[in-house]
């Protein structure tokens, strides 16, 4: 048998690759880790971490505005000074960043080295002239921005979600390119920063992958806000300097269409960080959304597995870590399990949340017609969010005609919280109408769930022909 510098080597200190490491050696691996940037990935330098600390200040922000909803009052005029916002951001980053330094790793028995990583085989990776060899590899490397083939953009100075944290102070006004959850989630924390803020999607709507009534509804809200959401819209030239730029766009009809403001912010979607691998020379296949994993998450060689946003389909931090201990598993352990996303769930992280879990009604509708029952529960029927002023949103309960639920969506505060009981019961596979025999507490956002658990139990009982019979016996 082959003699190994490691039993495993990943590539990659995302959320995979340092969970995959961490559950390598929890079976007694010999482990190594390959980060060609910094430690945490997407998510605690670009994505989760500084997104949710702007949105934070953002809440912030729109509330000190809004006191007398509250009873309270400013003295006028009220100035909100956002020069240190950024910074705040930052602080959070460093501080996320600091609970998993390189020392960290040499304490669990972790070699971890900095540097561009180039595969000669499939067992064997070359960086700055040494060889690194190893039975199994994990391929964790991520995503970054997708920048579109726009005219001009080559030349124009535009931001992304991995550079506009760095800006120093906010812009006056800012254009969003994409209306997906990234776009959505900073346009609408810098339009209440106070920034001038338009979105454009090409979709006719933004959030396109969310149920459809829900997405209109928080795209309303955020309208009342005077966010400027363009939508059917598509970005055909882009133009301009530091001070200001651009964005002509073509509507549906063929018309055009400029829109202009001091910066671009581009969020139209994410690449798979595979570029300078080399993995033709390991037999890794690999497409423009990834490399090619089957249901185990292994590559077209063997002894080599892919996970996180460079394998996909979801590109999320819960994800990735899903997938790194399936993959680390099925590497090392003789019972493989295959990945399964029946039970993916995300949340959108504007205020409020839009949470998601299972099928939209449109895709429950496709894939069991008009049998499917949807229940709704309006936040403004529940004591919580009335004495929070929180009174904005719904819960969407789908139902199949067994009663078995296969969507779940929460527009409204704490909604990815609330979630959560949702998703148990359906991986569970707990009848939806049982819920609310469990003690909630009281006053909580888990009415939305609670509620119509109850109100479809009791229409269940209603219609059950005991209860019928019983009903036409006693008048």
């Amino acid at each position: 048998m082959a003699k190994f510098d490691y039993d495993l080597l990943i590539l990659g200190g995302g959320a995979a690759g340092l969970v995959s490491s961490k559950v390598a050696r929890g079976f007694g691996k010999s482990v190594a880790v390959i980060e060609k940037g910094k430690l945490g990935g997407e998510c605690t330098n670009f994505g989760c971490v500084p997104s949710k600390s702007l949105i934070r200040a953002a809440r912030a922000a729109h509330e000190m505005k809004h006191l007398d909803t509250l009873g309270l009052a400013t003295e006028a005029p009220l100035a909100i000074n956002t020069d240190g916002v950024m910074r705040h951001v930052r602080s959070i980053v460093e501080k996320i960043y600091n609970t998993h330094l390189p020392e960290s790793f040499k304490t669990l028995g972790i070699d971890l080295s900095f540097g561009d990583p180039q595969f000669t085989d499939n067992h064997t990776v070359m960086m700055d002239g040494k060889t690194i060899t190893a039975n199994k590899i994990i391929i964790a490397t991520g995503s970054s921005p997708l920048i579109p083939s726009i005219e001009g953009i080559d030349k124009t100075p535009y931001l992304t979600n991995n550079t506009v944290f760095s800006l120093d102070t906010l812009p006056r006004s800012l254009v969003v390119l994409g209306g997906g959850p990234i776009g959505i989630e900073l346009a609408s924390a810098f339009n209440r920063l106070g920034v001038e803020t338009t979105v454009v999607e090409m979709a006719d709507r933004v959030l396109f992958r969310e149920d459809r009534e829900l997405s209109d509804m928080l795209a309303g809200k955020m309208r009342g806000e005077g966010l400027n959401i363009v939508t059917s819209a598509k970005a055909v030239k882009l133009s301009g300097d530091a001070s200001q730029i651009t964005l002509t766009v073509e509507t549906q009809d063929g018309q055009r269409k400029d829109i202009s403001a001091q910066s671009i912010l581009i969020a139209s979607g994410r690449k798979p960080n595979l570029d300078g691998l080399d993995l033709e020379k390991a037999g890794v296949r690999y497409n423009s959304n990834g490399i090619e994993v089957d249901d185990w998450l292994r590559a077209t060689s063997d002894n080599i597995y892919a996970c996180g946003d460079v394998a996909g389909p979801y590109r999320f931090s819960h994800m990735a870590e899903y997938q790194a201990i399936l993959a680390c598993s099925n590497a090392f352990l003789p019972v493989k399990k295959r990945a399964d996303y029946s039970h993916a769930i995300w949340c959108t992280f504007t205020d409020p949340e839009l949470a998601h879990a299972g099928l939209t009604e449109e895709e429950a509708r496709a894939a069991h017609g008009d049998t499917i029952e949807v229940l709704r529960f309006d936040y403004s029927k529940i004591d919580r969010a009335r004495t929070d002023i929180e009174e904005f949103g719904m819960s969407k309960i789908i139902l199949d005609n067994k009663g078995k639920i296969v969507g779940a969506h929460i527009l409204g505060t704490h909604a990815s919280e609330v979630l959560h009981e949702i998703q148990l019961a359906k991986r569970f596979n707990i009848p939806f109408e049982r819920l609310w025999q469990a003690i909630h507490l009281y006053p909580s956002y888990s009415d939305v769930i609670r509620q119509p658990s109850k109100y479809h139990y009791a229409k269940k009982m209603g219609s059950h022909p005991v209860i019928k019979l019983l009903k036409k016996v006693m008048g």
